[in-house]
């Protein structure tokens, strides 16, 4: 007698139970339960099973008594063999989640372990984000590909000012594939505002001003960089104009307009960068003509910063980079260092520990340091922030080398077996 006796409308409840349970159990299945039985459905079970009387809606059947049931009536099938018969193969559902939750955990451990998230930490509340909301389709390869599209735009990023629909279709083919409404733009907004220690935005004027912040849409004549002591070589209007301020002991502000246009040309380094706008102050009234090269990024860096600084750093020339040590000032350092090649200047965590204040300002979030593992560590620990106005006189003093032609080949980090001036605030 074959399966097809079996394959009936009233016993399909109880193969359908008999599948759910060796699909989802590992081990031997004795037992199978089944709920809210039809009375046609009860009395086929008591015909299949031998019963004497018409079993209750609710009824548990022994599997070892079904495969003797099935042996004899089918020269062999036992109940597994039987099911698979009408309804196809048992997939193994615990091997089947065992293998997604390994596809998971390898997606995440990939995604944690990407260079840019190396390269800016602060990505990784992003990540914590995203996987919070759920896979995409509940599949981890559709995820990791919505999240390689982002890596990639992350990666060329800050754009040059053109609009998003613009940078989209370069990147990804599709114009519209960083709208508001698309899973890709609403993944790198996320991490636009992981960077920036924001949160994501909810309106239009929010997008806006992340994408902005990004080099996108912005305007070429408002994105600026402030410079001083920068002597490029070449005859076009930027490297004349740079010149002149330069000479005269004065800063001067650089346009993404004008970067676009004219690309700074190759100097002297090193390019020492601050974050703060205070700090070129003063070391252009101490130095006055003979400031060394200086860019100021003023908090998160502009288009024009990040483009200022890949430019001369694609020439050769080394970059230094220092700002505060709070939590905003490690994740904005990270960023530069990251997009534009710069080493970290006195910045590490002996630097930390030995200009640190009494008190001061409370440093915030503090997210890891790439170039000094131990950095966040020691700022989270005395949870205050040492700002760089305070630590001014240190950096001037190690410019002062690089002014006078000593040091230039050297690490300009904290020198082995010398301690840094200390450092006061400004004023």
């Amino acid at each position: 007698m074959t399966a097809a006796r079996f394959d009936r409308p009233e016993l399909a409840p109880l193969w359908a139970a008999v599948r759910r349970r060796f699909e989802a159990t590992a081990g031997p299945v004795t037992r199978i339960r089944l709920h809210g039985l039809e009375p046609a459905e009860r009395a086929a079970l008591a015909d299949l099973l031998g019963l004497a009387y018409t079993p209750e809606s609710e009824m548990t059947v022994s599997v070892r008594a079904l495969d003797r049931i099935l042996a004899a009536a089918t020269g062999g099938l036992d109940t597994r063999a039987l099911v698979e018969a009408i309804g196809g193969p048992l997939s193994n559902r615990v091997e089947d989640r065992r293998q997604r939750a390994a596809e998971r955990a390898d997606l995440w451990q990939w995604a944690r372990r990407h260079p840019m998230v190396a390269a800016e930490p602060a990505l990784l509340t992003w990540l914590d984000r995203v996987r919070a909301g759920g896979l995409v389709a509940g599949d981890a390869s559709a995820t990791r590909a919505l999240l390689e599209q982002a890596f990639e735009i992350l990666g060329a990023l800050p754009a040059t000012g053109e609009p998003l629909a613009v940078l989209a279709a370069q990147l990804t083919g599709d114009s519209h594939a960083l709208d508001e409404d698309s899973r890709l733009g609403k993944i790198v907004l996320r991490a636009l505002a992981a960077l920036h220690g924001v949160d994501p935005p909810t309106d239009a004027e929010g997008r806006r001003r992340l994408w902005e912040c990004s080099g996108v849409a912005c305007d070429e004549l408002s994105t600026v960089v402030l410079v001083a002591g920068m002597r490029p070589e070449g005859n076009g209007p930027l490297a004349r104009g740079l010149r002149a301020w330069a000479d005269a002991g004065q800063a001067s502000v650089v346009t993404l307009a004008q970067l676009n246009r004219y690309p700074v040309g190759p100097l002297h380094g090193p390019v020492f960068v601050v974050e703060n706008p205070a700090v070129m102050a003063v070391a252009l009234r101490r130095f006055g003509a003979t400031c060394p090269p200086l860019v100021c990024v003023a908090g998160w860096p502009s288009t024009a910063a990040i483009m200022m600084l890949r430019g001369i750093a694609a020439s050769g020339v080394p970059l230094r980079y220092h700002g505060d040590f709070d939590g905003e000032g490690l994740r904005i350092a990270a960023h530069v260092m990251s997009r534009t090649g710069a080493e970290p200047w006195l910045l590490r965590a002996e630097d930390y520990r030995r200009a640190l204040p009494g008190s001061g300002p409370p440093a915030g979030r503090v997210d890891d340091a790439p170039w000094d593992p131990r950095l966040a560590e020691v700022v989270r620990a005395h949870g205050t922030a040492l700002l760089e106005e305070v630590v001014v006189e240190s950096l001037l003093a190690d410019m002062v080398a690089h002014v006078d032609g000593d040091g230039a080949d050297e690490d300009i980090g904290t020198r082995a077996g010398e301690d840094p001036p200390a450092g006061r605030p400004l004023g």
